[in-house]
């Protein structure tokens, strides 16, 4: 894969402190962009930030509440005026909030709604015109197998996620003609922080459906991430990309 194309390329990737974010920010600095690592927490994105530089990459971190939508735009508008535009949005951030649905509380629902879902459409909004402007463009939303097919005790979660792919195939097909590739992943099992929260029972019950009998590494996901943003995938757009081992097929 010829990554050269995306050489001083902005690229803003939120929940970039830790897990598959954290991935995606260092094989994108890798490839040469400049990163801008956003998570709530300040700490955490520095670290991460710091990381890419110390390997000779170009990054900075941004903390934002990814649910608050006034700190969003505020971001937002601080970062076009200092960079100009962002050319690649890796919308990221997620959280869970497992529950049955009766037992869903309001709060639960929101919560996770607002991180996957409403964020993006946020990011996308504010960055977006910068990237018709100059007629070239990466996004990518981080959805879930959980999107596609649902899950016991995710009902927040997998509505986020399908609303994901949703999100993507209508801002593909706005901005298709303005040289601006908009893509999905679906990740399976992953292991990360997050999903090491699972009971032991369910993590193991998730590993019976995976006919590669393992869990997925941050890497395989940021691979992927990497090759969608370089020119060598310019003609893929509204697409769902299944990062599962099978477990969906």
């Amino acid at each position: 894969m010829d990554a050269s194309s995306l050489r001083r390329k902005k690229a803003l990737v939120t929940g970039a402190g830790r897990g598959i974010g954290e991935a995606i920010a260092r094989t994108l600095a890798e490839q040469g962009c400049h990163v801008i690592c956003v998570s709530r927490t300040a700490e955490n994105c520095e670290r991460v930030a710091q990381l890419i530089r110390e390997q000779g990459g170009e990054a900075e971190a941004l903390a934002v509440d990814v649910t608050d939508r006034a700190g969003i735009k505020e971001a937002c508008g601080e970062i076009l005026d200092r960079l100009g535009s962002v050319e690649i949005l890796v919308n990221n951030a997620g959280i869970l909030r497992n529950a049955l649905v009766v037992r869903t509380s309001d709060e639960d629902w929101d919560a996770v709604i607002q991180t996957s879902l409403t964020s993006a459409f946020l990011w996308t909004r504010y960055l977006l015109p910068g990237m018709v402007q100059g007629r070239w463009g990466r996004i990518l939303n981080m959805s879930s197998v959980v999107g596609k097919m649902g899950n016991f005790g995710q009902a927040n979660y997998a509505a986020a996620k399908a609303g994901l792919i949703g999100l993507t195939k209508s801002v593909a097909r706005e901005v298709a003609s303005r040289g601006i590739c908009v893509n999905a992943i679906a990740p399976g099992l992953i292991s990360t922080d997050m999903t090491r929260t699972l009971a032991e029972p369910v993590w193991d019950e998730m590993l019976k459906r995976i006919p590669m009998k393992r869990a997925g590494s941050v890497q395989d996901i940021a691979a992927l991430v990497g090759f969608l943003c370089s020119d060598a995938a310019a003609y893929i757009t509204g697409q769902v990309l299944t990062v599962d081992g099978g477990m969906s097929m």
